[in-house]
């Protein structure tokens, strides 16, 4: 199986969760189920099956998390010595070349992307673009909506 990169702030998120999942949300089904036996006929119980289905999916996702974790190669940016480059973790400020506009992205994995906290998959059309160069540099993406141009404007390992 191959690793997949992972932040060491998007491990610790997916620890939390599945910590979450197993010490609050789990007994919590687990006693609306034995509460909902308790009122009898199991076929006409809308209690018993919500709270079966509540746990299908709580029980799906910790399996989900701890998969994640355990083929996760977690790295943390505050320990990379890139020399300036663009690698996995690392946050840049770009100018869009061709709109005038400043952005400022956080490479990341797959599972931790979410483009309104600017952190951009690095699977990404842009991402693949930004890795490997330094400050100054421009990267071309070739997008749905034509050529985009990206100045690097500063790299940071935070």
């Amino acid at each position: 199986m191959t690793k997949v990169p992972l932040t060491a702030r998007g491990a610790e998120k997916l620890r939390e969760e599945l910590a979450r999942l197993k010490k609050t949300e789990r007994p919590r089904v687990i006693q609306a189920i034995a509460e909902a036996r308790a009122h009898g006929d199991l076929k006409e119980n809308a209690e018993y099956h919500a709270a079966r289905e509540q746990q299908g999916f709580i029980e799906g996702r910790i399996k989900d998390i701890e998969g994640k974790l355990a083929l996760a190669n977690i790295i943390d940016v505050k320990t990379l010595n890139a020399n300036g480059k663009v690698v996995f973790g690392a946050t840049v400020d770009v100018l869009e070349l061709d709109k005038d506009t400043e952005h400022t992205f956080q490479i990341v994995g797959d599972d931790e992307a979410d483009l309104k906290l600017g952190m951009i998959s690095v699977s990404s059309p842009i991402a693949r673009a930004l890795i490997g160069k330094s400050e100054g540099d421009v990267a071309a993406v070739d997008a749905p909506g034509g050529l985009r141009e990206f100045e690097i404007l500063d790299v940071r390992y935070v």
